[in-house]
């Protein structure tokens, strides 16, 4: 159930996963198009390693860009970064 709700959602946010490309890359820091749970605490100090795992759709330890968009619209991140000034 929760695998089918997560397909969903990144398909409903399959737009929004594109423009997510230049912030992905930025927590990507070691560029291998996935983020490790090290990775979104860099930028999300609370994110603990249950939560973590509650996004990580596929079950492979890591966040892909759909489930980190995934992520971001669940805990307000993204939000919380259009607010912050460039």
């Amino acid at each position: 159930m929760r695998k089918t709700l997560l397909i969903t959602a990144a398909a409903a946010l399959g737009v929004a996963g594109g423009a997510l490309a230049a912030e992905f890359s930025e927590v990507d820091t070691d560029s291998n198009g996935q983020l490790s749970l090290e990775e979104v605490q860099a930028v999300a100090p609370n994110v603990t390693e249950d939560e973590f795992s509650s996004y990580d759709g596929n079950a492979d330890g890591a966040l892909n860009e759909n489930e980190f968009a995934i992520w971001e619209a669940a805990t307000g991140q993204e939000e919380q970064r259009e607010e912050q000034p460039q």
